[in-house]
């Protein structure tokens, strides 16, 4: 299983089916939702702990502004000979059909970030363009039935990032889409869909207060992976990245009742910036994360539904 950078979130797409969770390779996964909302930082988590499995990694930028220092952040290293600026869908699928790993794991990655930047051929030529809008969706589909088998023979993780769009529904509400078509959501095992996000302030001083970060929270859209629906809290930290260590924190506090930050039976302070501090300088990550699955664990049961198997 590949990690997300954040238990919650790994628990959320698949802790019924393993301990811990994660993300299994051999499948397209979509995380699609509101600008600044994380979905750059998870493909960035989702390369780094790939390349710590010593598996390979591709990253396609059709937007042209991913930072390659930013990527760092995340231990994410960016090979110039497999990073892309693909201008149409046919471009970027190419290059994926024609891919042969380096990497000594039996996971590799392909990331895109993001896929409604993507054109078409017939888009880009200025005299006639593609003025119904309708081609993209339907190179959409027809590269994702030639690429998703691909995926599964050769145990690629595909991830992509994509933007979401607001359209007045038939009732008058308002309903969210992501760009290009049917195709990438049927195809996709996966979907995330991150929030609007809301931002994390430092303490005010001298009447000056500075954002150091967000918070979204991640819905599991869509899965053939486990359960859907499923949602977890996600922080992500300026020139950090995820903050795993402050959402387990805050879960194990508001799941026990307890008035303080704590781990297992170690309190640290009701203060989360020095909960945190003590929990990094005493090398407590690995404990609180194990006591936030089992606290998971334990909750998902208590609320299972049991019944006999169906009389068929």
């Amino acid at each position: 299983m590949v990690s997300t950078g954040s238990t919650l979130l790994d628990l959320a797409i698949s802790g019924g089916r393993v301990r811990g969770g994660g993300i299994p390779s051999g499948i397209l996964v979509e995380i699609f939702g509101p600008s600044s909302s994380g979905k750059t930082a998870l493909l960035c988590e989702i390369a780094g702990f790939v390349q710590r499995l010593k598996g390979d990694t591709m990253f396609h930028d059709p937007e042209a502004r991913l930072d390659q220092q930013f990527a760092t952040t995340f231990d994410a290293q960016i090979d110039p000979e497999k990073f892309f600026i693909p201008d149409t869908v046919t471009d970027l699928f190419t290059h994926i059909r024609d891919w042969e790993p380096e990497g000594k794991s039996e996971v590799n990655a392909i990331l895109a970030d993001s896929l409604a930047a993507l054109s078409t051929s017939l888009e880009m030529e200025e005299a006639e363009g593609d003025k119904m809008g309708m081609r993209r969706a339907k190179e959409f589909s027809q590269e994702l039935r030639r690429t998703c088998r691909l995926l599964k023979q050769k145990n690629y993780l595909m991830v992509c990032s994509n933007q979401i769009r607001e359209e007045a529904g038939a009732t008058g509400f308002r309903k969210h889409k992501s760009p290009g078509g049917m195709a990438i959501g049927f195809y996709s095992s996966l979907r995330l869909k991150t929030d609007a996000p809301t931002k994390l302030y430092t303490p005010e001083k001298k009447k000056e207060k500075r954002a150091f970060g967000i918070r979204t929270n991640i819905e599991v859209f869509k899965s053939s992976v486990w359960k859907p629906f499923r949602t977890a809290p996600v922080y992500v930290i300026f020139d950090y990245g995820i903050d795993d260590v402050r959402a387990n924190l805050q879960y194990v506090k508001e799941k026990t009742a307890s008035t303080v930050y704590s781990v297992n039976d170690t309190k640290l302070d009701k203060s989360m910036n020095q909960a945190i501090k003590i929990v990094e300088q005493e090398g407590l990550e690995d404990e609180l994360r194990e006591q936030v699955i089992d606290l998971w664990e334990e909750i998902e049961k208590s609320l299972e539904i049991r019944r006999k198997p169906k009389k068929r």
